[in-house]
């Protein structure tokens, strides 16, 4: 009898917990909270998984958070329909459109993926002669790099070492293709890929409204002779896609109307750069 007693008790408190919130390590769970863990000596674990793993979850929920064991380690969640790394997330914000996944700023990496550092080049004469990888600021100018990010040239795009960030990779021209198609085609969408106002953009920048939540800025370039030109004018953004042995493609906005511009240019000009999940 008293075993039974017992072991109806211990029923109605796991009821009473269940139909409530939860303290571990606390006998008064915060009111907000469905789970409250407390303590001072032990962390909490979530599950721990291969990169495999995490991506054969079948269906998984909204804020899933895991712990990946393997490759890039770390925490992943999951939102808006991909995977994201907690520390790629926090240095390199994104913004889903049309099911891609683009950064929400121009990518400033020193290094390439495998953490070989990328040549920064400020002599014109130096950028001028460049068959390899390099990068700079605008105008070699530090301090534009929180706006502006960095400019680099094609070969650092094209480099086998890799210039994005694990997890994500530098946009090809076919992605730009449909990222301009979804929002309206290349008349219009620069209106929504722009950030609005004269802050950083040359007045008028005529229809600006952001309204994808791209927040494009007006990074010039760097000329294929080492010199800087068109900051505040226009954006312009590589894309991986070679068009010959001496041009790629690039993207470009400028501060006059709404529309995405399409182009070829040598190599060795320096323009940002945006990245899209893998």
């Amino acid at each position: 009898m008293k075993k039974a007693v017992i072991i109806l008790t211990y029923l109605s408190f796991a009821v009473s917990g269940w139909c409530q919130n939860v303290g571990i390590g606390t006998a008064t769970p915060a009111a907000s909270a469905q789970l409250d863990v407390s303590s001072t000596t032990k962390g909490f674990l979530p599950p721990r998984m291969t990169a495999a793993q995490r991506t054969a979850i079948a269906s998984p929920a909204e804020g899933l958070l895991v712990f990946q064991t393997n490759g890039s380690k770390g925490y992943y969640y999951f939102i808006n329909g991909a995977w994201t790394s907690l520390q790629e997330e926090k240095n390199y914000p994104g913004v889903t459109i049309c099911g891609q996944k683009w950064m929400e700023k121009n990518l400033d990496v020193t290094t390439y993926r495998n953490g070989d550092t990328i040549p920064y080049v400020t002599d014109p004469t130096a950028w001028a002669a460049l068959t390899t990888g390099a990068w700079c600021y605008y105008n070699n100018d530090p301090s534009t790099n929180s706006i502006y990010g960095k400019l680099y040239n094609w070969y650092a795009v094209a480099d086998s070492r890799g210039l994005a960030p694990a997890g994500w990779h530098v946009s090809t021209d076919a992605e730009w293709t449909t990222l301009v198609t979804c929002l309206g085609g290349a008349s219009v969408a620069g209106s929504k890929l722009k950030v609005s106002g004269t802050r950083t953009w040359a007045s008028p920048n005529s229809d600006a409204d952001n309204s994808s939540g791209w927040a494009g800025q007006p990074g010039g370039n760097r000329a294929d002779q080492g010199f800087f030109t068109d900051d505040l004018y226009s954006g312009l953004w590589w894309s991986t896609t070679s068009a010959n042995a001496t041009t790629a493609w690039y993207r470009y906005l400028l501060y006059s109307n709404g529309s995405v511009g399409r182009d070829i240019s040598l190599k060795p000009y320096g323009f940002s750069v945006r990245c899209v999940k893998d």
